[in-house]
């Protein structure tokens, strides 16, 4: 009879104990620091001052990070794709992180252009390119309208219009997170401190209007595609993500089952994994 109680009662504490813990979609883990890079800089490109880093050598890939993000988000994954013969190359879009900005409205296109001007400093023809959220959304538009410059695209829970994200998502726990999180490291980064609500301003309306990529406009995609995202991405539909993967031609679609809209953060080794999967298919 105690062997019985005494099994019931783990059985009752080991329920209730992990209904306890946190799963990793429902943490926003810390920002990590970036490894030294080769080099970082600025480039004068369409009347700013873009901020970029590389590292390490070989095939070039650009990672984008989301909106009032920065590059320091890849942290965790950089070292992972250098280990894999990649020159890693981050950025920090215009009026995020280190880049400065100006009166200009901001929008996907012009954003896009940047990369291309900085593709173009450093003498870049080709590039393979990963893009998170507002970096994903960037990386379509550049391959609707710059295919030349792209070997092959990853996007990481990116929507095309506006319909495809989730109504409130700014208000669950963790993207609340995120937002405050960033109001701090933009005082940090920005050669503008005070100017955070400014840029928000700026960036909400951007997202008012953009994106509003027509399904023709999607199919005019030939870059290689993958389309990957959280099974609990808190900012884009599931079935918005399916649609993406299934009107780009030739898209290859991966949903990573314990992470949400900030996989690289939560799953940092799965994520890098799966980009390198659809890079450099059969290597170890």
């Amino acid at each position: 009879m105690k062997a019985i109680l005494l099994g019931w009662l783990i059985a009752a504490w080991s329920c209730c104990g992990a209904a306890t813990l946190e799963q990793p979609w429902q943490v926003l883990p810390p920002t990590p620091q970036p490894p030294k890079a080769k080099f970082s800089g600025f480039a004068k490109v369409n009347g700013i001052r873009l901020y970029f880093a590389r590292f390490g050598a070989g095939r070039p890939l650009v990672l984008l990070h989301g909106g009032l993000g920065n590059s320091n988000y890849w942290g965790e994954v950089i070292p992972l794709l250098v280990d894999h013969q990649f020159e890693v190359i981050v950025v920090d879009s215009r009026g995020h992180g280190r880049s400065t900005r100006s009166d200009e409205p901001c929008s996907y296109r012009l954003m896009a252009d940047d990369v291309i001007a900085l593709l173009d400093y450093l003498k870049l023809e080709r590039v393979d390119l990963v893009g998170w959220s507002d970096g994903g959304i960037i990386g379509l538009d550049l391959a609707m309208r710059q295919p030349t410059r792209l070997n092959h695209l990853a996007v990481y829970g990116a929507n095309s219009d506006p319909a495809g994200a989730r109504a409130g998502f700014d208000s669950t726990p963790v993207f609340a997170a995120y937002l405050a999180r960033t109001r701090t490291e933009y005082a940090h980064l920005s050669p503008t401190p005070r100017d955070y609500d400014r840029f928000v301003q700026q960036i909400e309306a951007m997202w008012a209007q953009e994106p509003n990529y027509s399904q023709a406009d999607l199919e005019k995609i030939h870059t290689p595609t993958l389309v990957f995202d959280g099974a609990h991405d808190e900012a884009i539909k599931r079935e918005h993500t399916e649609y993406l993967a299934r009107t780009i031609p030739g898209a290859r679609l991966v949903i990573l089952g314990d992470v949400s809209h900030f996989g690289m953060l939560q799953n940092p080794g799965e994520f890098a994994r799966t980009i390198l999967d659809f890079l450099s298919p059969g290597q170890p």
